[in-house]
């Protein structure tokens, strides 16, 4: 016999923990399946997380904003340690990309957040690891923080287990079918039945939906590349240093340790995503270009998996053809610093609760429906 809920959640990093915690608050009975031996083996766990309010399309900026005070809250206290930890911004620009200078600027007016445009002197004051012949000019954007996705992760986890939530690890969907008003899914050790089954795959949530029998809205996953290095300086007090062009970043990593990535974007299929030594030569060029560090070897290497949407914009709610079938998926760039958001707009549409405002605009946008008119 099936073990029954209100809803499995399919996937246990970010989405689907903080979705499931979400749901359990408004009462719901929710299990969570995630095939991995751990909740946070792939994009989760590999994030190099920043709070970034500037950061993504409109709509994450929104998101953004709207997760803001539960982050600040240290996740209402389910968190041991505190959630964000602050590190501003520094985007640098070599000569000629002054111009994406300007488009921070226009970004942070938007979403409010105090930056200030400064030349390179002041930008050298700030971190002396720049180069003064590559250097041209710099954005300081105040109010940004380091995420604790670990802590993060843990305290929805905590969180969600306290209002009853069942976790299964190691237990992949094999099937889903849709039986009436209930769906049967099955497991590597038997068989959940639901209402409603939440899409919370990541880069994998194409095939879930196709496994359901809904159609694939063209989930893009994007490996990024991530290394670590020793410099020889005093980089503690340094910000997340982001090159306007977005084509490197670098930022203190823990005692005499910085991380940097060419911040690529490469198509990837759904897979244990692993860095490639071409990629990390390129970024650790791109770094070697701006700064003085002269990184000649690396300490580690990692690569995850970005997934977007085709319009970079999350996708939340219900299939608009399969009933029952929620998507939480598309979260990109920005999913770790927009889950507080994210989860609680999938809860109120799951059950039902009139939305208004920004609420609504967010609905609105991130529905899935966007891909099947």
């Amino acid at each position: 016999m099936s073990r029954s809920f209100d809803a499995v959640i399919v996937g246990g990093g970010i989405a689907g923990i903080s979705a499931a915690f979400a749901l359990a608050e408004r009462g719901r009975q929710v299990a969570v399946v995630e095939r991995e031996a751990t909740l946070t083996a792939h994009s989760t766990g590999r994030s190099a997380a920043q709070f970034l309010a500037s950061y993504g399309e409109p709509a994450n900026r929104l998101l953004s904003a709207a997760s803001r005070a539960f982050l600040d809250s240290d996740a209402n206290g389910l968190a041991d340690d505190p959630v964000l930890v602050p590190r501003n911004v520094l985007w640098v620009a070599a000569a000629g990309f002054e111009g994406h200078l300007s488009e921070r600027v226009e970004a942070n007016q938007v979403t409010g957040t105090e930056c200030e445009s400064i030349d390179a002197a002041r930008a050298i004051e700030i971190c002396d690891a720049l180069d003064p012949e590559w250097l041209a000019g710099a954005v300081i954007e105040y109010g940004g923080f380091d995420i604790d996705v670990a802590g993060l992760h843990q305290a929805y986890v905590r969180g969600a287990r306290a209002h009853g939530v069942t976790i299964f690890r190691e237990h992949g969907v094999r099937e889903l079918v849709r039986q009436g008003n209930e769906w049967q899914v099955e497991t590597a050790a038997g068989a959940l039945s639901c209402d409603v089954v939440v899409n919370a795959a990541g880069a994998w949530a194409d095939e879930v939906a196709v496994m359901a029998d809904a159609q694939a809205v063209g989930i893009r996953p994007l490996r990024r590349t991530i290394f670590t290095f020793s410099s020889g300086l005093d980089a503690e007090g340094w910000p997340l240093v982001i090159s306007a062009d977005e084509s490197f970043y670098f930022k203190p990593e823990g005692p005499g340790q910085l991380l940097g990535s060419p911040a690529d974007e490469h198509l990837d299929g759904p897979c244990d995503a692993r860095p490639r030594e071409i990629d990390v030569a390129k970024g650790i060029e791109a770094v070697n270009q701006a700064t003085r560090f002269e990184i000649r070897s690396v300490r580690s290497t990692w690569a995850g998996l970005r997934t977007f949407a085709p319009d970079r914009i999350p996708v939340v709610g219900f299939d608009p053809h399969i009933d029952g079938f929620v998507w939480c998926a598309g979260q990109g760039g920005t999913g770790i610093q927009t889950s507080p958001a994210i989860a609680s707009l999938t809860a109120d549409v799951i059950c039902g609760h009139g939305l208004t405002g920004d609420a609504a605009r967010l609905e609105r946008e991130l529905d899935p429906g966007r891909f099947f008119a």
